[in-house]
Formats: structure tokens, C-alpha cells, sequence
């Protein structure tokens, strides 16, 4: 059972959430359990997690904010183990260095911050540059599979919906054109074809026979002749 102090605190800060939205991090709190709350991580131009879709949760404990909450993330993502502890300075890996003064707010920038280095911590992993760009390809896809992530989060999916509605406008367009452009060429060749003929048969009608020149020449010459036969 959470604590009045902690109920309150956790509510004021969704509240200010909602007012006052922090770049590339959303965060909402389970409809169930105020202490469980689910966030959703988007990866930071010019990295190798930009474009990706990081989703994860945060367990309070009862005497928050006086004590650090669990962190964890669901979504595969290249820099941390999946659905372990990890291990923060503002997490309840280390209650030693936790300041009451930091909030949901605090807590996920930094971790959006720490998964964009490169420190090794317990809970970190070691992946490729080319690793993390595929992960962050995948990783919409990935969370619209959890239930949970549908239900806390529709605006990703939805987004999810339409990335998957142009892809397959962008396939049916190439698969027209593919089919398309032989048709048209062709279609060009069989009218070049067709012209071809008609000039070559208007050059026949046009051309003179030489036999027929021969015979109209000879009796050309035949008829000048005659009078000249007529006087010898």
C-alpha cells in the first residue's frame, strides 16, 4: 500500500507531465497501480537509437520519493539487458547517491541521457553501431506486440499503423511502375512499328517503275521515228 505522501507526490507529477511535456519522453502511470509507472524512450537525432521507440517501467516503492524506484527496459535496444535492473545512479541500484528532489521527469531524462553514452554499468550491454540502427527500426513494431504498450500508449500505435500504411502505398506504386513501364515501351515500339510500314508503303505508291519508264521511252522514240521512215 503506498503512502499518502507518495500517492499525492506521484500524482502531482503526472499532472505536470501532462502540463508541461518533456522532449522525446513520455510517461504515463498503470490505471491500476499508481506506483508502476510505463514510459516510452525516443532515441535522439544523430544516434544510433534515432528513430527508435523505447519502452520501459518504473516500480516505486511505497515510500516515495524518500526512496529510489526500479528502472527497467522492455524494448530491445542495444545498450541495455531487457527486463533487468539497471543499474543508476537515480535508481534503487544505488539508494546511497538518490535525491528526493528529483522526479519521473528527472529520472527518465537521465536515463535517455546515460543510454545515449557509452558507460559501462550492471545491466549494460555491448552491441555494434549497425546493431542499434536495426533495433530502432524494429522496436515500434516490437512494443505494438505487448498489450499493455497498446493500451497506455494508442498514439504509437497508431503512428505504428500509418508507418505500415505508407510502406505498403510505397510498395503497390513500385509494383505499378515495374508492370507499367514495359507496357508503355511497348506500345511505343509497336507504333513505331506501324509507322514504319505506313511509310513504306506510301513510298511504294510514290515510286515509278523502271520497266514502265523503259516502255514509255521506247515508244516515245518509236513515234519521233515514223516520219522520218516515211520520207527514206
Amino acid at each position: 500500500m503506498a503512502e499518502k505522501a507518495c500517492v499525492k507526490r506521484l500524482q502531482k507529477e503526472y499532472r505536470a507531465l501532462c502540463k508541461e511535456p518533456v522532449s522525446n519522453i513520455v510517461a504515463r502511470p498503470s490505471p491500476n497501480n499508481i506506483l508502476e509507472w510505463h514510459y516510452v524512450l525516443e532515441g535522439s537525432e544523430g544516434t544510433p537509437f534515432a528513430g527508435g521507440y523505447y519502452y520501459g517501467r518504473i516500480k516505486f516503492p511505497p515510500e516515495y520519493p524518500y526512496k529510489p524506484p526500479g528502472i527497467r527496459m522492455t524494448t530491445p535496444n542495444g545498450r541495455f539487458l531487457t527486463d533487468s535492473k539497471l543499474c543508476l545512479s537515480m535508481s534503487d541500484f544505488h539508494p546511497e547517491s538518490w535525491n528526493p528532489m528529483w522526479s519521473v521527469s528527472s529520472i527518465l531524462t537521465g536515463l535517455l541521457s546515460f543510454m545515449m553514452d557509452n558507460t559501462h554499468t550492471t545491466g549494460a550491454v555491448t552491441t555494434t553501431t549497425a546493431e542499434k540502427v536495426q533495433l530502432a527500426k524494429a522496436s515500434l513494431a516490437f512494443n505494438c506486440k505487448n498489450l499493455t504498450f497498446r493500451k497506455l500508449f494508442p498514439e504509437y500505435v497508431e503512428k505504428h499503423q500509418q508507418q505500415l500504411a505508407l510502406e505498403s502505398g510505397l510498395d503497390q506504386v513500385s509494383h505499378e511502375e515495374s508492370t507499367r513501364v514495359p507496357e508503355e515501351s511497348n506500345g511505343r515500339d509497336l507504333n513505331a512499328g506501324q509507322e514504319l510500314q505506313q511509310e513504306m508503303r506510301h513510298r511504294r505508291r510514290l515510286a515509278f517503275p523502271t520497266w514502265l519508264l523503259v516502255l514509255v521511252v521506247s515508244v516515245f522514240a518509236a513515234v519521233m521515228t515514223l516520219p522520218l521512215l516515211q520520207f527514206s
